[in-house]
């Protein structure tokens, strides 16, 4: 017998709230009480509040030393996105709280109100060496949250006091209300923007991307950046084959209208629990295409829901790689936008004085 899937949450993303078992966590089972049945005892699922939790790292630069990723460390204000991105490979970074990596990822939130201060702290650390710190590599920094708890806003603060590098990849147009800060470093070379654009259509962005701008929205924000004289790069990233896939030219044709400076694309991955919700996602929004969707992601993935392999993970395999990587560079010439990485400035970094220097 089939599975029976829980009705949609309205306004979120995930349709499963499953624990995971990966680290060994005690998962419940179901034993025949009314919890197994609490959707239909309830009726409707009622709208599912988001919660925010007082996180108080140690640190707050995280490194990277993945070859295949263009920064080496960053820093994330938040645990969790209430944006609901179904595709979001940080899901499964819920499971190391004991929180499942599904609809507790996108309403059970963490946020990191020391983060600036230890950004200070460490920027002060003797042999510290400048490199840009990239934000929005796990969570979004200008999630809803980011409204009230500015966070991300502090943090940018500290860097532009000291003239450190950051690149900012967001899918929110909330990046432009912190334009006083960003526009003025990036004149000096010390500030980029990546706005992330998966789909046009607001119908696939109300279930793919929930809580996320509308698609309309993040490219006026990508115009406001790069008239502030902001570089500014658009991400097609995740592309979802036979469901985004046949938008990949317009979506490089509309950034390139607003003025972006440069795009990329990225093949949708499912690591980890991010499978099994995906998979849940498409049976609730997709059912008429749910089994081409999966095999068309395993034959860009090697017969696997997920490449874990560094470079290929990026790129995709087989025919379905290839033409994707065709259409894109075609588009991209087509629209006289060419692959470039973002450089900014190191040199004109100067670090905090620390606790000694304060005292003279």
């Amino acid at each position: 017998m089939a599975e029976s899937r829980p009705p949609p949450r309205p306004h979120r993303g995930a349709t499963l709230n499953r624990q995971s078992s990966r680290f060994a966590l005690p998962v419940r089972d179901a034993d025949g009480d009314w919890l197994d049945m609490q959707e239909e005892v309830d009726g409707a699922a009622p709208p599912l509040r988001t919660t925010v939790t007082v996180e108080t790292p140690r640190t707050i630069i995280s490194r990277n030393q993945s070859p295949d990723v263009g920064f080496d460390r960053s820093v994330n204000p938040y645990r969790g996105c209430e944006h609901g991105c179904i595709y979001c490979f940080a899901r499964p970074t819920h499971a190391f709280h004991d929180l499942s990596p599904g609809l507790d990822f996108e309403s059970r939130l963490f946020a990191k109100p020391d983060a600036p201060a230890l950004l200070r702290a460490e920027l002060a650390k003797k042999g510290y060496v400048c490199r840009p710190i990239a934000f929005g590599t796990n969570t979004d920094p200008y999630q809803p949250i980011e409204t009230e708890w500015r966070i991300t806003r502090a943090c940018l603060e500290v860097l532009v006091e000291f003239g450190h590098p950051f690149t900012i990849t967001t899918k929110s147009d909330r990046v432009v209300r912190d334009l006083d800060l960003i526009a003025p470093h990036a004149v000096r070379g010390l500030a980029a923007v990546c706005m992330s654009i998966t789909t046009l259509d607001p119908r696939i962005a109300m279930t793919l991307e929930p809580r996320a701008p509308a698609p309309r929205r993040r490219l006026a924000a990508v115009r406001r950046l790069v008239e502030a004289g902001v570089p500014c790069w658009v991400s097609i990233a995740p592309v979802v084959p036979q469901i985004t896939d046949t938008e990949l030219e317009a979506i490089v044709g509309a950034a390139a209208e607003a003025g972006a400076g440069g795009v990329f694309f990225l093949p949708v991955r499912l690591p980890h629990e991010v499978a099994p919700l995906f998979r849940a996602w498409l049976d609730t929004h997709f059912p008429d295409r749910a089994a081409k969707v999966m095999a068309t992601i395993q034959s860009l993935r090697g017969g696997r829901d997920n490449d874990p392999d560094f470079f290929s993970r990026m790129r995709g395999q087989g025919p379905w790689g290839d033409l994707l990587r065709t259409r894109f560079a075609i588009a991209c010439r087509r629209h006289g936008l060419e692959h470039r990485r973002m450089a900014l400035r190191t040199d004109l970094f100067r670090p905090p004085a620390g606790p000694q220097g304060e005292l003279f």
